[in-house]
């Protein structure tokens, strides 16, 4: 874990590992697995959203898978960036619980280093889906409802 924002409302490092696992173990992830999760306050999500993706917003997670060379094989998924003050808002405006959301956005972003998308429906179901049968196991309501 690594805090460009302040702390405050951000849930444990534990809390992270947990959800983390619980995608890994959703998604049948059998192999090691490694990631960094920062979070980072509105400057810098959207700095990150502009010169990855071309917003000028920011936005309540960033996944940049990691891409290792040709022939080399290794545990790193990639990064994920969560952005805190995001999260808290629309957590509010969705009448969630804030740590219902953070859970959900981790799960999210990991399913992402893991290869899974949302920019074609069939593949969107199929990922929302997988999102809510993991967050079920986690006690979590269906965010998508």
């Amino acid at each position: 874990m690594r805090y460009g924002a302040g702390r405050i409302g951000v849930p444990a490092p534990a809390s992270f590992r947990r959800w983390t696992g619980a995608a890994l173990h959703g998604a049948r992830w059998r192999k090691q697995a490694q990631l960094s999760i920062r979070i980072v306050d509105l400057a810098e999500g959207a700095e990150l959203n502009h010169t990855f993706r071309g917003r000028d917003y920011a936005t309540n997670v960033l996944s940049f898978p990691a891409e290792p060379p040709p022939g080399v094989h290794w545990a790193l998924l990639g990064d994920l960036a969560i952005c805190a003050p995001v999260v808290q808002r629309e957590a509010a405006e969705q009448g969630k619980h804030a740590r219902d959301h953070w859970a959900h956005l981790t799960v999210h972003g990991v399913l992402h280093l893991l290869g899974y998308d949302h920019i074609v429906d069939r593949e969107a179901e199929v990922m929302e889906a997988l999102e809510t049968r993991i967050l079920a196991r986690l006690g979590i309501a269906d965010p998508y409802a």
